[in-house]
């Protein structure tokens, strides 16, 4: 059965001589543990596909299931605690005015979840922050950082999905392979199901199982990850991606990324 499966998604903006169709019955499925991508130019849909799946966009025409259960229009608590997402810029989706500690502590008490301490501190280490990184203010840390807490105040109420929208292309180039590797750690060790939106097929390649290729609100092309780089796509769009991303390999992006210690971190 596959953890996320999406039938025929339509969305469509406006209405009448103003209506602007984004979305043109797009399909996919991901099995559980799998992390599967979705590329394409800016304007492609690809985002919007996230939002539909976490609640953001409800007008939507289709079939969206999660864990076999089609969802419904309605966002509801249980539906966040098994899927939550990611967000591409963490200058912008962590409130300036909130310590780390108010970020994580808010999801656990809406969710009346207890033993709120201890669970900040062992999300924190689990994605390679000190515990003391809790009095901070977003101003206080580097973009990586930040992304790290945002990354943990998805994983807090412990979704078995998570939704990532380009996670690393607001950080800097030294940085992005430490979140993929995290991300990569995360998957392995918790059995998350990743679906990941992104322009760049290098970083698909690093993280992704398979990737579908998305331009003008559909689905041009599936591919397996494994072959990205040495494949001959028949579609001219990926194609041109595919020629883009020729120099990259995953073991040149391994060597290139080094975890730094927590210690580290903390400077």
């Amino acid at each position: 059965m596959a953890m996320i499966s999406v039938d025929k998604l339509n969305l469509t903006f406006g209405a009448g001589s103003d209506a602007n169709q984004v979305l043109h019955d797009v399909c996919f499925e991901v099995g559980a543990g799998e992390a599967f991508g979705l590329v394409g130019e800016s304007g492609s849909g690809k985002t919007t596909v996230l939002r539909c799946l976490a609640g953001q966009y409800n007008h939507w025409l289709g079939t969206l299931a999660i864990d076999g259960e089609t969802l419904g229009r309605r966002l509801d608590y249980a539906r966040c605690r098994k899927v939550q997402m990611v967000f591409q810029d963490p200058y912008g989706s962590l409130h300036p005015r909130h310590t780390v500690e108010t970020a994580l502590a808010e999801p656990l008490a809406i969710h009346g979840i207890g033993d709120r301490s201890a669970r900040i501190d062992a999300i924190l280490t689990k994605v390679g922050l000190p515990t003391s990184f809790r009095w901070r203010y977003p101003h206080q840390l580097s973009g990586g950082q930040r992304q790290r807490v945002a990354i943990a105040r998805a994983l807090i109420l412990e979704p078995r999905i998570l939704l990532l929208d380009e996670p690393t292309s607001a950080l800097d180039v030294s940085v992005q392979a430490e979140i993929l590797n995290l991300l990569a750690d995360l998957r392995v060790r918790d059995g998350l199901t990743y679906l990941l939106v992104t322009h760049d097929l290098g970083v698909v390649a690093h993280l992704c199982d398979r990737v579908a290729v998305m331009q003008q609100g559909r689905i041009v092309d599936l591919l397996d990850t494994a072959g990205i780089v040495g494949c001959n796509p028949e579609h001219p769009y990926t194609r041109m991606l595919v020629e883009a991303s020729r120099h990259y390999s995953r073991e040149m992006a391994a060597d290139g990324a080094a975890r730094p210690a927590v210690a580290d971190l903390a400077a």
